[in-house]
């Protein structure tokens, strides 16, 4: 029978009993209303047991008695705890502090994360959250909740839908939602869409205004598309022009693509560097001495000791230094012509816009020299090519 809960708080000990009249000391004891339990054979001429402190010094007549006699092998329960703590009352102190100052450390607000603010400021955010109490190094304890957080920061901070106030641990995140109110477009005067450059009408859709050209017309730089001026001479209207006017037109590039190209790829060789991280300062603690790489590229990977959901201002960081080559690539020449006509498409369309597309090119020349090929080459786009232009101008022309 295992000792209680009752019996370890008085205390308990292990005995081991030798003698001839081992059983006549038993039967005297229970007789006496001691308690014994886990009574087994040990070996031959001994018996081992369990008792109460207080059931252990009623023994001592039983065993003049007998003529038996007794060992004690342990000692169990909260007075030998205590008397053992009072040998080491340092550590006990010091493991009191310890489960004390974790409780405190848990019960404070390490860090707040704002999420999801776009014209408010992070800044302006915890400013009203610390007027609500909410800022870190407070009291958990001390917090209204979350639900009550949330509304009252939505009230304060103007231009927000919803405000979400989450805790987690010893981390707190407030997420914002805000208004979306459309942006009041400033008053447009009236204008003509005119052309940007020369070029082959392909389309022209009017959203308003007068459409003045038709598909397949040729116009030139400056001629109006759509027009503002509406009715004749004697009934006119002036609006806004808007629409969709788009043309063919040709584009003259000069490209110079290289018969060689550079890559950078990895050896397999690094060397990692350990550092303690603690209060925004690192100590290297390993993987001393220089850079054994002519070139090389770095990779830092921080890592925040925790202890639950509880984040410590302390860590390490580990720091990998690869060791990287550069490797000359040779290209064909039609591989080279290809890869610098595609480059010169993305430059045109990155100019002129996405909406744009390229119809053909023609290599007006093209040479090598000097490990590198020159070409000219015309391209030819359908892009958007309406700009705008007040009517205060065509009335001064």
């Amino acid at each position: 029978m295992d000792a209680t809960w009752m019996q370890w708080l008085r205390g308990f000990v292990t005995i081991r009993v030798r003698g001839q009249a081992i059983e006549r000391l038993v039967n005297e004891a229970l007789a006496n209303g001691l308690q014994l339990w886990s009574i087994r054979r040990a070996k031959e001429g001994e018996l081992q047991c369990s008792t109460s402190l207080n059931h252990f010094f009623r023994l001592r007549p039983l065993l003049k008695r007998t003529g038996c006699r007794l060992h004690v092998e342990h000692r169990q329960g909260l007075p030998f705890w205590l008397q053992r703590m009072r040998k080491r009352v340092f550590f006990a102190a010091g493991l009191v502090l310890f489960f004390v100052g974790m409780y405190l450390l848990s019960s404070l607000i390490w860090s707040i994360d704002v999420k999801g603010n776009a014209k408010l400021s992070e800044e302006q955010i915890l400013q009203v959250a610390k007027s609500e109490g909410l800022y870190p190094f407070q009291w958990s304890f001390r917090l209204e909740d979350t639900v009550v957080l949330s509304k009252r920061l939505a009230q304060k901070l103007p231009g927000t839908a919803w405000v979400g106030v989450e805790k987690r641990g010893t981390h707190i995140t407030i997420q914002v939602v805000e208004s979306s109110i459309p942006e009041a477009k400033p008053p447009m005067n009236p204008r003509h869409l005119v052309a940007s450059t020369d070029a082959v009408v392909t389309k022209v859709m009017a959203e308003s205004g007068r459409p003045v050209v038709k598909r397949n017309m040729r116009v030139k730089q400056g001629d109006v598309l759509i027009s503002g001026l509406l009715g004749d001479e004697t009934n006119s209207k002036t609006v806004v022009a808007k629409g969709v006017v788009k043309g063919i037109v040709w584009h003259e590039y000069d490209i110079v693509s290289p018969l060689a190209k550079q890559s950078k790829v990895y050896t397999g060789n690094k060397k990692v560097i350990w550092y303690g991280v603690a209060g925004g300062r690192a100590l290297q603690v390993s993987g001393y001495g220089k850079n054994p790489y002519a070139m090389s590229e770095s990779i830092r990977q921080e890592e925040q000791a925790s202890w639950r959901t509880l984040k410590l201002p302390f860590g390490r960081m580990k720091e990998t230094i690869m060791e990287v080559q550069i490797q000359q690539q040779t290209v064909s020449y039609e591989e080279a012509k290809a890869e610098g006509i595609e480059q010169a498409k993305a430059d045109l369309l990155a100019k002129v816009g996405p909406d744009a597309q390229v119809l053909a090119e023609n290599i007006l020349h093209e040479k090598t020299e000097n490990g590198k090929v020159y070409m000219k080459v015309l391209f030819e786009m359908d892009q958007s090519i309406a700009i705008e232009r007040p009517l205060v101008q065509m009335q001064g022309e």
